[in-house]
């Protein structure tokens, strides 16, 4: 096994310290509300995210911040860092994508990865962007490091399912099997669209998590 693989796996581990566990992207408001009760409405929910939102929107705007960075294009990368930024529909979400950028990028700029130091206190910063930069400095190919980005979100939409539902530790790994049938395909699809057909669309993702702002208890932040 090559460094490689293992810095991919370092990239998505539910151990990197840039606070990924402290989001919920409205599943905790859509528990509350009770749109999602059970393992078949949790599998629904998030394979719904995977195939209307990552595969459609972040997909393929993460392989074009890998191009960037490969291209040394920083146009592109300003132009598609925003761009993603603009597409979170709410003030919790655009706030989780900042946040989770500025984060990993601070780490990767202590992990000797130093093109990430004039990204650490920039406003257009994202969790996409530095998520591509990491991947492409360690030599981790574009379509590997699309699928581990999207397993990462299914892990910890997973995790977050766990103790909101709340599902059974087997369940979660019950479904985190079946995503990992959907990954490949939802990727793919995002990896072959051309400019003009990027876009997510999941509006009840965007009301959950604009009613989670407003929420009366939380646990998470989005």
């Amino acid at each position: 096994m090559t460094n490689t693989r293992l810095r991919l796996w370092q990239l998505i581990s539910p151990t990197l310290p840039i606070g990924a566990y402290a989001y919920s992207q409205g599943l905790e408001y859509a528990v509350e509300a009770g749109w999602v009760r059970q393992e078949k409405d949790t599998q629904e929910w998030i394979e719904g995210q995977v195939k209307s939102v990552l595969a459609v929107l972040d997909a393929p705007v993460f392989a074009r911040l890998y191009r960037g960075w490969q291209e040394s294009d920083a146009a592109a990368l300003d132009y598609w860092s925003r761009l993603l930024l603009a597409a979170r529909e709410s003030s919790e979400l655009l706030a989780e994508e900042r946040n989770l950028g500025t984060a990993l990028a601070r780490l990767l700029l202590a992990l000797g990865v130093e093109k990430a130091r004039e990204w650490c206190a920039a406003s257009h910063t994202s969790y996409a962007a530095m998520f591509a930069l990491g991947a492409w400095h360690w030599d981790i190919p574009v379509e590997e490091a699309a699928e581990a980005y999207v397993w990462a979100w299914c892990e910890k939409q997973v995790g977050a399912a766990v103790k909101l539902v709340p599902l059974g530790q087997t369940a979660g790994q019950r479904l985190l099997l079946q995503l990992a049938d959907i990954i490949p395909q939802a990727v793919e699809k995002g990896l072959d669209l051309k400019d003009e057909q990027i876009g997510g669309l999941a509006p009840g993702l965007g009301i959950a998590s604009a009613l989670h702002e407003v929420q009366y208890t939380r646990l998470f932040r989005s």
